[in-house]
């Protein structure tokens, strides 16, 4: 198990680095959960939750000088937890994938602190570059922007590294003592997460007429269901 936790905290780490440097979508939830659920051996998962997590956070945007929840880091650590707590307990179940991402949500919104810090520390790094092109110093310049990517990645590990390894146990630990109320709540959340995903992607874009469009068709889906006991 320790070492599962190593390789997702090292491939997590390397591929988290798009928020800042390649930017070429490799970080969004939607692709990075189901890379790390193809790491543990179960890219259906990492797939579910990228998902879910995506929709959740789809309006927050870095415009200007807001930053957002850390999803990428929130989508390793559900699909972390899910997979390899489910490899442990038989399985990973939309009650185990529930909790899994309630349980990273709280960590994307930890690791937004972790990333203004390590904005702030970069701005003394991008003076020290001024500095360096002043004096016509482009091995210095060079220098600083590896330091700011491996700190970066360097940062992202030792975080994704300690959640899983907190969390992971604790889940193992928890989660065969919850009781049948306790996990129908939590079957329950897990197929409220997709709706509420897709409320906040219509509230986005602004399509009133959408709206009652989608309802109809939830409330349709609802009795269908509802008359052949799906």
């Amino acid at each position: 198990m320790f070492t599962e936790i190593i390789l997702v905290s090292i491939l997590g780490g390397l591929l988290c680095l798009d928020r800042v440097f390649i930017q070429a979508m490799i970080s969004r939830p939607v692709v990075i959960a189901p890379l790390i659920g193809l790491l543990l051996h179960n890219p259906y998962a990492g797939l579910i939750i990228g998902a879910l997590i995506e929709l959740i956070w789809i309006d927050r945007l870095p415009i200007g000088n807001y930053v957002p929840p850390n999803d990428s880091l929130t989508a390793v650590v559900a699909t972390s937890i899910a997979v390899i707590t489910g490899s442990k307990l038989g399985g990973a179940p939309p009650q185990l994938m529930a909790l899994s991402v309630l349980l990273a949500i709280p960590c994307g919104l930890l690791a937004r602190q972790m990333d203004v810090q390590i904005m702030k520390s970069n701005d003394i790094l991008s003076d020290k570059a001024l500095l360096d092109a002043k004096e016509n110093n482009i091995r210095a310049i060079e220098h600083k922007n590896y330091f700011g990517l491996m700190k970066v990645f360097l940062f992202y590990f030792a975080f994704l590294l300690s959640v899983q390894s907190i969390f992971i146990p604790f889940v193992i630990w928890i989660y065969p003592m919850l009781n049948a109320t306790v996990l129908t709540a939590l079957s329950f959340t897990y197929y409220f997460l997709p709706l509420l995903g897709i409320a906040v992607a219509i509230n986005m874009l602004k399509l009133r007429r959408a709206i009652p469009v989608f309802c109809a068709i939830f409330l349709v889906a609802a009795v269908l269901l509802e008359i052949f006991h799906v």
